[in-house]
């Protein structure tokens, strides 16, 4: 009898597991975030009752999108690489329209930067390339 030949995957370098970190932190911020933002359409002139409620369902969607691909980014799936870095460029869009018609500077900012450590932590480091590679 032949020995069963075990297919390891690659190694997952620190910087991916703390990318699987911040991607879900993300997510899960988005989804609070627009949560927050659906909520204060309460609180805005009626004529932007709509935009503020469409903004805070995409923040919501996008947030959720992202934390699904949180586990192929652990596994090191290059298509998950490509939906993340999509996803991550379309909150950031849309945390600039938040920004600019609600009052959450603040959360749009934190959440933009925790955003943006995640997509260059994807895409910079040399150890993070040779992971997707394969």
């Amino acid at each position: 009898m032949a020995p069963e030949t075990e297919h390891r995957a690659p190694k997952r370098p620190v910087v991916i597991t703390i990318v699987v970190a911040l991607v879900v932190l993300s997510g899960l911020s988005n989804a609070l975030l627009g949560l927050v933002v659906l909520l204060s359409r309460y609180q805005v002139p009626d004529s932007d009752v709509l935009a503020v409620s469409l903004i805070g369902a995409a923040v919501i969607l996008f947030g959720l999108l992202t934390i699904a691909v949180a586990a192929a980014i652990g596994r090191g799936s290059r298509l998950a690489r490509l939906l993340l870095t999509i996803y991550l460029v379309i909150q950031l869009a849309l945390h600039i329209v938040t920004a600019l018609t609600t009052t959450w500077d603040w959360a749009v900012l934190v959440q933009s930067l925790v955003e943006l450590c995640a997509l260059v932590a994807v895409w910079a480091p040399r150890g993070s390339r040779r992971f997707f590679a394969g």
